[in-house]
């Protein structure tokens, strides 16, 4: 089945993009290869004690599960950091990396249902894309997400979704997202 998002990019995006850019080839065109939705929550989780702390990471894994549609991995610290109370191993957030049908479900809630529901929202910023043509997008609170109920949620926490696309430069990057419907400042 062809989502209206993937139909959008069949019919509209690629001819547009091989106009602007010249590309000689449907298949030299940038598409999105993955969406990785990131959260961090160390400082919050380091003053509770072990039960608590384990409670704490589990309802925030589970939410996130829940936004994204596939189990989160929990990430651990690489290091030591005496000054921020963190030892090697210890579990300081977690992350989903969708893919195929999982994140064009995931990116049509995030561009017309997550975004616009967000307190104060003007925009994407341009410079929330590299120069590698990956778009990054803050959102501080995951009760924006119409999986969560937010009488239900227990931790509320910010999340990190970062978009990769196959764009070489950071002018096809924007070009592609602004096509695609993100809602992308001017100027």
């Amino acid at each position: 089945m062809i989502t209206p998002f993937l139909e959008k990019y069949k019919n509209e995006v690629i001819p547009k993009m091989m106009e602007k850019f010249g590309y000689k080839n449907k298949m030299a065109v940038p598409k999105i290869e993955k969406v990785v939705v990131n959260t961090g929550f160390g400082r919050q989780s380091v003053a509770k004690t072990g039960e608590e702390q384990k409670k704490f990471i589990d309802s925030i894994v589970e939410d996130l599960t829940a936004i994204c549609g596939q189990k989160a991995v929990k990430t651990k610290a690489k290091q030591s950091i005496a000054s921020f109370k963190i030892r090697k191993g210890m579990i300081l957030g977690a992350k989903v990396t969708l893919r195929g049908k999982k994140m064009v479900d995931f990116l049509e809630r995030l561009i017309h249902i997550v975004l616009p529901r967000t307190r104060d929202f003007q925009g994407i910023p341009q410079k929330a894309i590299d120069n590698q043509g990956n778009l990054t997008v803050a959102v501080k609170e995951h009760i924006v997400f119409p999986e969560i109920l937010p009488e239900k949620a227990k931790n509320i926490f910010g999340l990190e979704v970062t978009v990769v696309s196959s764009a070489g430069s950071r002018e096809e990057g924007l070009e592609l997202f602004r096509l695609l419907g993100f809602p992308i400042k001017k100027g």
